[in-house]
């Protein structure tokens, strides 16, 4: 259990911290999905602080605080469960696998963390 723990962590880690990357640089793919959902340029750096925060607050569970792993973890999954509704609000449906791949490894590493 612990393997499959650390295994999808490091995957969401991973994948928070290259979006998170992507929102700061302002990736033309990044400005693309956010004008189709309605979210305003200007909210870009907050939100990817924010998923930042979710990736380093799951290392820091990996290594030393489980706790804060799991408070992450629950953290990034209310986060991409946003970024859900927000796509289908604006029923931009073509690319909804990108926020449910990071809610889905989001919630396994909560269920992981938990059961840890």
């Amino acid at each position: 259990m612990y393997a499959a723990y650390v295994t999808v962590a490091i995957a969401t880690i991973i994948a928070n911290a290259a979006i998170t990357v992507a929102d700061f640089a302002k990736a033309r793919f990044v400005l693309a999905n956010s004008a189709e959902v309605g979210l305003p340029p200007s909210w870009l750096p907050y939100l990817a602080a924010l998923k930042g925060a979710g990736a380093a607050g799951l290392l820091a569970g990996l290594v030393a605080y489980p706790a804060l792993g799991v408070a992450a973890a629950a953290g990034l999954v209310l986060f991409f469960l946003g970024a859900l509704i927000a796509h289908v609000r604006a029923r931009v449906f073509y690319n909804i696998a990108f926020p449910g791949t990071y809610f889905a490894l989001a919630a396994a590493s909560l269920t992981l963390a938990v059961a840890h």
